[in-house]
C-alpha cells in the first residue's frame, strides 16, 4: 500500500491569515491547485483554504425566516446564523473563510486513510507535519494518480 510520503506534494505553498481572497484566488488558480494550508506568525499549520470556501464565499446572502407577533419579527433561525451569513459575506481576508483546525496526516500514513478522510470528511487539501512540521501537502488530484 503507498504512503502519504509516495504522493505528496514537497513544494508547499501557504497563506496566513492575512492573505487576502484576490491573492489566494490567484494563487490557487495560477498554481492549479484546490488548497493550501494556513500558517501563523511561527510556521505552524492553523487551518486550510480551498477552492470551495472561496465558492462559499460568493453565494447569496439567506435570509431567515420571521413572523410578526405583536409588530414584533421572531426569526425562525438563530441570529447568529444571519451574523455568521454577513461575515462570510464580507470576507475579505483568508483568515475569515479558512476551514480549522486543520486535520493532518503523517508522511507514513496509508493513502487509503487519505481517501477516506477526503471523502468522509469532504476534505480537498491535507497538510503534511513531521514532528510538528510542514513537509508537504496530499490533495485529491494526488490521490487519483496514485491510482494509475
Amino acid at each position: 500500500m503507498p504512503k502519504v510520503a509516495d504522493i505528496m506534494s514537497r513544494e508547499v505553498i501557504t497563506v496566513t491569515p492575512e492573505t487576502s481572497l484576490r491573492d489566494l484566488a490567484q494563487i490557487l488558480s495560477e498554481k492549479h491547485i484546490n488548497g493550501v494550508p494556513v500558517l501563523d506568525d511561527e510556521g505552524d499549520v492553523i487551518g486550510v483554504v480551498c477552492e470551495s470556501d472561496l465558492v462559499k464565499q460568493n453565494k447569496p446572502l439567506h435570509i431567515p425566516t420571521v413572523f410578526v407577533i405583536l409588530d414584533s419579527f421572531i426569526p425562525m433561525e438563530s441570529p447568529w446564523r444571519l451574523e455568521k451569513e454577513f461575515k462570510r459575506l464580507t470576507a475579505t481576508t483568508v483568515g475569515e473563510i479558512y476551514s480549522h483546525p486543520a486535520t493532518c496526516v503523517a508522511p507514513d500514513t496509508d493513502v487509503s486513510e487519505v481517501a477516506r478522510l477526503m471523502s468522509e470528511e469532504n476534505m480537498h487539501t491535507i497538510p503534511v507535519l513531521e514532528r510538528g512540521k510542514l513537509v508537504g501537502v496530499v490533495g485529491k488530484g494526488d490521490v487519483i494518480r496514485s491510482l494509475l
